[in-house]
């Protein structure tokens, strides 16, 4: 299916690996000019590279901390410079350390605040605020939104509060035409997933018991998740908008 994405340029954060990466090739494939951010620098421009090599688009890259407190403003301005037009972004983020809530410190919480929760809405927030065309903003979260994953708390914790504030932004800012959704992870074979099962004491026991959990018996790949945000995010879901779209082989065991 073509998504319509010629021409179109986005904003990738979390963007030189795992979901936000698998998500960013999907867009260049389909011919849109990206800009990826992430906090490393060589990462994100050797990812840029790769991509623009590889697709019909073209990808950029921007080294910023979404922890910094300028972020929104730095990627707005990067944007604006390198990309034709600017339709939308994909807000991706490490996820924060792994373990239980009874372990976490307060330092911990606060920290993983503004990289997880806050980080990304300042994003979101600077560049609607300057739009001047309807963008289309997709947050990648977690089905920790729907439902807690247990070694996961501070994830527990932060992403709900992000998909509730998405589903505000997509009430005040529709009227302009601007679309805001989310886009829920399961348990997708990501670098950060493979270091969560090796953290066990079993990883290849730990891996098989989440896969039997899932009904179709296996982990997601990043470019399966990568075509759903890709899609969510492309005018071809011109009338999807305040909804948190799962992608986790039907595990999670709510509607």
């Amino acid at each position: 299916m073509d998504l319509g994405l010629a021409g179109r340029g986005y904003v990738v954060t979390g963007g030189s690996r795992g979901l936000g990466r698998a998500t960013a090739e999907c867009l260049v494939a389909d011919g849109a000019s990206v800009l990826i951010v992430g906090r490393d620098p060589d990462s994100a421009a050797a990812t840029a590279a790769e991509l623009t090599e590889q697709g019909e688009g073209t990808a950029y890259s921007l080294a910023v901390d979404l922890a910094d407190p300028t972020s929104g403003e730095q990627i707005l301005h990067a944007a604006q410079a390198q990309l034709e037009s600017v339709d939308g972004a994909v807000l991706s983020v490490g996820g924060p350390a792994t373990g239980p809530i009874r372990d976490k410190t307060d330092e911990e919480w606060r920290a993983a605040f503004e990289q997880v929760h806050l980080g990304p809405l300042r994003v979101a927030r600077a560049l609607l605020e300057a739009a001047t065309r309807p963008q289309a903003i997709t947050f990648v979260l977690s089905t920790s939104v729907r439902t807690p994953l247990p070694p996961f708390a501070l994830s527990n914790g932060l992403r709900p509060g992000l998909a509730m504030a998405a589903k505000m932004m997509a009430d005040e800012y529709g009227e302009l035409g601007h679309r805001v959704n989310g886009v829920l992870p399961g348990r997708i074979d990501t670098d950060r997933v493979r270091q969560a099962d090796a953290a066990s004491d079993d990883p290849e026991l730990t891996r098989r018991q989440y896969a039997e959990q899932v009904p179709l018996r296996r982990y997601g790949q990043p470019e399966e998740f990568g075509a759903v945000a890709a899609f969510v995010t492309s005018p071809v879901a011109s009338y999807v908008t305040g909804s948190m779209v799962t992608v986790d082989g039907g595990a999670t065991r709510t509607i």
